[in-house]
This record gives structure tokens, C-alpha cells and sequence, in this order.
């Protein structure tokens, strides 16, 4: 009991209640984990694998997942951590993006312990009254509590009587789903607290609450998003995951390895002491950059990742103090002469020109011919001008 309750514990930001999920260990049989995601986007990145890890900790003590796809709530929109209202899915998006979802998740889930849900399943038949009814069971000085719309409130930007309505309906799916524990981000707390409302309201036993850190994307400082540009997509090809691994700083490497990596706790806490003990923090990186691509591409696709990267980066003698520079990009990119103007790496758009001209520009040790070439938002490249100049440039 006590081994299972540290697994679940490991990486957790909170857990609420813990004596209530200790008595539901003890009861011996399956618990229903519930996570829920809503189909926003088509790709999972590195951020969302947060929860999945864990839920996936869940199945290997046994326990029944339950992943639910919001495909009623993506319609909505989920207000969290948004200063304005956002748009509505088409049902034909949410379709679509749920289908993707599906076909990824299990690259990390157990097939034969994840039972795949739609919230559309019992909402669509709650009907006017149900809904009313729903909304009838909180007030609005109860909605403003939470962070998100109270700082809108406070700052006089819209909200919209339907956002109210978010929270209600994740909650009440797990009435629905008689969860046991549910998971959810740190942002997600009052969506999750919800659910123990109306659990309680519906004569059923509140679930357990643990919530996960959110992942900081590439930049170190924002939460990990495709909008954004900081993300690592699973579904990337293995070359750019792993390089992508490669360039986080050596103080996030170990965010990452501790919300993402598959080894055990000592296994971790022995790299630490490694690199404490004056070992090379690079070295675990390709470790972890392994793992990690292994994971979502295969053990031969992370062997030849690494021997791109090595082929690519040590062999060029790279220089181990290059800066690290993360540039807004244009309309989905940005052109290499500015790339290299905004990076320090020449005085002009000009000379960045000429030195294309010359021969003397690579981007990832390959030499650059067109000066029109665009690096897309979201990628990491090392950009070196002659043969002292360099830096990690990532587009955001």
C-alpha cells in the first residue's frame, strides 16, 4: 500500500484527499482513473504526456483509466488560463481531432485498461432541463472564485454566460463515470474540486483530486504549447525530437526528466549525484533524449537520432558555451538573413546575405544557398556564420 501510494504521489503537485484515496486502495478492487482532454488541437505534445505518464502509473498497479475526450466541452472551449472567451470547435474538428487522439494515446496506455470516452455520450441526452438543472446547483459569486474569472471580472473583459457552464459539465462527468480519482493539470483545480460537488450532491463518494505540474515548454518559461511554438510534438519525426531535447538548458533537463522519464526515482536521483560529483549533464540528456524517442518512434529510430545529432553537432566541434537565443517569428517563420541579423550572428541583413553568398552560412552544419529560406516556427537550429560564430537559435 505504502509503495503504490509514493508511485502515485512521485511528480504529483498535489493530492486531495489523501486518507480518501488510501481507504479506496484498500478496498482491493480496479479504481476508475478519469482524465479528461478536449480536442483543441489534432497533436499531443510533450506537456499533455504529463498526465498520460501517470495515468499510465495507474495502469501498471492495476487500475482501469478512463480517457475522456471532451468532444461536447471542445465545443465550448475550456476558459482555463484564458483572459478571453474562445472560439467554438466545429463539431466536424472535434471529430476529427478526437480520432487523433485516440490513434496517440496508446503509444503510452495499455489498450486492455483504458476505456476511451465521449462526453457527448451523456450530455447530448441531458437535454434543456438537465442543463438547467446543472446550472441551478452553483452561483455566480461560486464561479468567480475561480482564478481565471475573477482577474477577467476584476478587469472589466467579457465573459461568457456559457464559459460558466464549463466547469459544471466537467464535473459532472464524473458523475456520469462514478470516477475514483481524477487528474488534471495545477490550472485545473477548480474544475476538479467540481467534480467532487456534484459526486457528493449525486449520493456518490467524492473522488480523489492529483493534480500535475504544467510542463514549461522550450523557452523555460511558458507552458508548453503548440500556439506558442515551445513544444515537442510526439508525433515529430525522431531527428527533431531529439534535438529538440538536446537544446532544453541543463537545470529544465531535469523538469523534464522528472515528469517525463520512465526510470525510477533512484535511478534519477543517481544521475543527479553524478552530475553533483562534476559529471557531464550532456550525458544523461542523450539518455533521456533516447528514452524519450524510443518511446513515441522505436529503439532503431533513437539510435539514429543520436547518430544524426552526433554526426551533425560533435563531429562539427560545436562550441559547448554557444548562446541560446529564441526568436517571435513571421507569419509561421522566419527568413534565414533576419534569423541571423536578430541572433547577433551579423550587423545587417546585408552582410547576412553576402555571407550566404560566399558559402559562409549552415544551418545544422548544412550550408545555406538560398537566401530566402524560411525556418519554420517551432524549430531549433544551430545557425554558424564563418567559422566563430554560432547559436542555438529556436523560433517561437
Amino acid at each position: 500500500m505504502r509503495g503504490a501510494l509514493q508511485e502515485i504521489k512521485r511528480g504529483a503537485h498535489e493530492l486531495l484527499v489523501e486518507s480518501e484515496l488510501v481507504e479506496k486502495l484498500k478496498l482491493g478492487r480496479p479504481l476508475r482513473i478519469k482524465a479528461g482532454f478536449d480536442p483543441t488541437a489534432p497533436d499531443l505534445h510533450l506537456g499533455h504526456t504529463v498526465l498520460l505518464n501517470k495515468l499510465r502509473q495507474f495502469q501498471l498497479l492495476g487500475h482501469q483509466v478512463v480517457f475522456l475526450i471532451g468532444d461536447f466541452t471542445g465545443m465550448i472551449g475550456d476558459p482555463t488560463g484564458k483572459n478571453t472567451t474562445r472560439p467554438p470547435l466545429t463539431r466536424e474538428a472535434v471529430i476529427e481531432n478526437a480520432q487523433t487522439y485516440r490513434d496517440q494515446v496508446f503509444k503510452i496506455l495499455d489498450p486492455s485498461l483504458t476505456e476511451v470516452r465521449f462526453n457527448s455520450e451523456w450530455m447530448e441526452g441531458l437535454g434543456s432541463v438537465g442543463m438547467i438543472r446543472l446550472a441551478a446547483t452553483h452561483t455566480v459569486a461560486r464561479m468567480l472564485e475561480r482564478d481565471d474569472f475573477h482577474k477577467r471580472y476584476a478587469s472589466q473583459q467579457p465573459i461568457a454566460i456559457h464559459e460558466f457552464l464549463y466547469p459544471l459539465i466537467q464535473g459532472y462527468d464524473s458523475v456520469a463515470l462514478k470516477a475514483d480519482v481524477e487528474l488534471g493539470g495545477t490550472d485545473q483545480k477548480f474544475n476538479l474540486l467540481m467534480g467532487r460537488e456534484l459526486q457528493k450532491q449525486h449520493g456518490q463518494s467524492p473522488q480523489s483530486i492529483l493534480t500535475m505540474p504544467l510542463l514549461e515548454g522550450l523557452d523555460g518559461v511558458n507552458k508548453m504549447s503548440k500556439s506558442l511554438g515551445n513544444y515537442i510534438g510526439i508525433n515529430e519525426p525522431p531527428q527533431e525530437i531529439f534535438g529538440k531535447l538536446m537544446s532544453v538548458s541543463d537545470e529544465l533537463m531535469w523538469r523534464y526528466i522528472d515528469l517525463l522519464s520512465f526510470e525510477s526515482a533512484q535511478t534519477v536521483e543517481s544521475w543527479k549525484q553524478q552530475v553533483a560529483e562534476g559529471g557531464n549533464p550532456r550525458n544523461i540528456k542523450v539518455g533521456f533524449a533516447r528514452e524519450i524517442v524510443d518511446r513515441f518512434h522505436g529503439a532503431e529510430a533513437a539510435q539514429q537520432a543520436l547518430a544524426d545529432f552526433e554526426a551533425r553537432f560533435q563531429k562539427g566541434v560545436l562550441p559547448e558555451d554557444m548562446q541560446e537565443v529564441s526568436l517571435s517569428s513571421l507569419n509561421g517563420g522566419l527568413a534565414v538573413p533576419l534569423l541571423l541579423k536578430q541572433a547577433g550572428l551579423v550587423s545587417s541583413t546585408s552582410d547576412a546575405i553576402r555571407q550566404i553568398a560566399g558559402g559562409g552560412v549552415r544551418l545544422d552544419g548544412e550550408r545555406v544557398t538560398d537566401k530566402g529560406l524560411i525556418v519554420s516556427m517551432g524549430a531549433t537550429v544551430v545557425a554558424q556564420v564563418g567559422k566563430r560564430r554560432f547559436a542555438r537559435v529556436t523560433i517561437i
